[in-house]
């Protein structure tokens, strides 16, 4: 599907504020625009943002409920009761569950950690678990990445003697549950300057309070900033404010001393001796750690995290490795038979403005992941459903700038249980209640989603020509890492470029193109990748001029300005009428 191209001028603030900049940072232009479209003001602010300090992290005592939760781990400590770390089976739980019973582990003995299966126990707390705790004789429960809707739950664990300290991230309901206490920076009336904190940041802020309240020295805990890493990387929550601050940190002992499990993980993805970036998170890391739920068990993530031994992680790595090559074979499987009922069904041409799709045989850990790539290919919130423990039982996945929550919470009553954000959301419904979420969802994302929502929008940072791409400008743009939502990779428009009559098709079945490419303000050729563009390589062979928006990316085995490769993320061909 072919993007518009937006680009959104500075407003007069920022222009005032980009002028203020450019006094430093004149001889790198476009970096004053960039900075003040991220609402950066001053010099003093500009440089904060280029060295993020762990000092400019929020009291965690801001958070409602901290005192509590602090107290009753205090209080169970002491009394040396059993306490049982439990999370989600994703990336953001088995980090969040890892980190916490790692830190906890150091200072109590009497602790263990619990995840759910996807396939068996589903999400969040069950009555199950909750009476497998209390037969292990556990009084008191750090549930992580969910619990903010386990109403009934809790309210069964009470009766049998177990308190709960909730640290979720998960949009909450009106009634909440009856825990000790409740750490979520969403809960409404939360003055928590950081509002969207991972699950596993939530649970850091929880050790951070509990260092503090001891007054124990948090280097172990920052030691573990790498776990919170990855798990901001793969839950996609903005990276502005903390999470910013933590990332940062987190990389940095992702590339000098990271976790052993991470170690073993990086060492099979085959990252050793590179720098490690959110894009390896994102796309080798995170991917490997999420395999373990989706395809057995993510107490086996867990496993890896909290190792101490290399050759135990190394083992524990290679089984979770093969986990994600079987994950994938799924995945492509599953979402090409999606894409050939949606095809049948006629969805590219459809007035519709969402997708429901269900089929009892699909596999329910890559469920999530189909969703995803329904969305990304067809443009439109997409509900994907298959069949377990008795219910339909999927993901949904929303388009830039549509709230996928609201649209399924619209539909409430027909659900048997359902959580998530505003782009994300897990829902289980009857089998026989389809056709009428269906129906009710379709009529929901109709009545509410704008037309420009429904077409991908490549916004546009900057214009910037060839001669601009200096040395200089290029270690200027590495300090706007680490990248995410709040604060992505800088798309740059080049205007009038040719190619300099190298550029060829590439790829198994030549889709895409590997340029070479020069405008007029520069004699450099510049190297670049269009992944899925094959169809204009005719004109740009022929000699016509051609218009890209790119982001910048650095070869890192080679130093010079020659190795920077342009990632081509659409192009213009300059006389196309479209």
């Amino acid at each position: 599907m072919n993007s518009k191209w937006t680009y959104t001028p500075l407003t007069t603030q920022e222009k005032r504020a980009e002028a203020d900049l450019a006094k430093r940072y004149s001889s790198v232009p476009p970096v004053s625009e960039l900075l003040a479209k991220r609402g950066i003001e001053s010099v003093d602010q500009a440089e904060r943002f280029f060295y993020p300090s762990l000092a400019d992290m929020h009291d965690p005592f801001l958070m409602p409920d901290m005192d509590k939760a602090v107290a009753r781990l205090n209080k169970a400590m002491g009394a040396k009761e059993k306490i049982m770390v439990y999370g989600d089976y994703d990336v953001d739980g088995t980090t969040a569950v890892a980190l916490v019973y790692k830190y906890l582990q150091i200072y109590y003995s009497n602790i263990e950690y619990y995840i759910p299966t996807r396939t068996e126990d589903g999400y969040g707390i069950t009555i199950n678990s909750v009476e497998q705790a209390a037969e292990a004789g556990v009084s008191l429960i750090i549930i992580l990445d969910c619990g903010i809707k386990a109403i009934d739950e809790i309210e069964y664990a009470k009766t049998l003697g177990i308190d709960f300290i909730i640290c979720d991230h998960h949009v909450p309901d009106d009634r909440l549950p009856e825990a000790v206490a409740i750490l979520n920076p969403k809960l409404e009336g939360s003055p928590y300057p950081c509002s969207h904190l991972s699950g596993c940041g939530v649970g850091y802020k929880f050790m951070q309070a509990f260092a503090m309240s001891n007054g124990l020295d948090t280097t172990d805990l920052e030691a573990m900033l790498d776990l919170v890493a990855v798990s901001i990387a793969a839950d996609i929550v903005p990276m502005v404010d903390e999470n910013r601050i933590m990332t940062f940190h987190g990389l940095r002992r992702l590339n000098t001393s990271p976790n052993m499990g991470l170690r073993a993980i990086i060492r099979i993805c085959g990252l050793s001796g590179r720098e490690i970036t959110i894009s390896d998170v994102i796309f080798k890391i995170g991917p490997r750690i999420n395999a373990s739920g989706r395809m057995q068990s993510g107490r086996e993530a867990v496993e890896l995290l909290v190792s101490r031994d290399i050759t135990d992680a190394m083992a524990k790595a290679r089984e979770i490795d093969r986990y994600n090559q079987d994950r994938k074979e799924l995945d492509k499987r599953v979402t090409d038979e999606a894409n050939a009922i949606l095809e049948a069904r006629g969805e590219l041409t459809s007035d519709k403005k969402s997708i429901v799709i269900y089929n009892k045989d699909w596999h329910k850990g890559i469920i999530g992941i189909v969703a995803s790539r329904i969305t990304e290919l067809y443009y439109k919130p997409a509900v994907v459903l298959t069949f377990a423990n008795g219910v339909a039982t999927g993901s949904s996945r929303s388009v830039q700038g549509f709230d996928v929550y609201k649209a399924v919470d619209a539909s409430r009553d027909l659900l048997e249980n359902f959580g998530g954000h505003s782009y994300a959301v897990g829902l289980s419904l009857k089998e026989e209640n389809i056709p009428e979420f269906t129906r009710r969802f379709e009529q929901f994302v109709a009545d509410n989603i704008l037309p420009t929502q429904l077409t991908p929008q490549l916004e546009i940072d900057s214009t910037l020509s060839f001669s601009q791409i200096t040395p200089e400008f290029v270690a200027t743009l590495r300090r706007f890492n680490p990248f995410g939502p709040g604060n992505s990779k800088p798309v740059f428009l080049a205007r009038s470029v040719l190619d300099f009559g190298t550029s060829k098709l590439v790829g198994r079945h030549l889709e895409h193109i590997k340029l070479e490419m020069v405008d007029d303000t520069s004699g450099k050729v510049f190297g670049g990748i269009a992944f899925n563009k094959a169809q204009y390589y005719d004109a740009i062979h022929a000699g016509k001029r051609f218009d890209i928006c790119f982001t910048i990316e650095e070869n890192k085995h080679q130093k010079s300005i020659n190795a920077v490769q342009l990632q081509i993320k659409d192009i213009h061909i300059v006389d196309d009428p479209d």
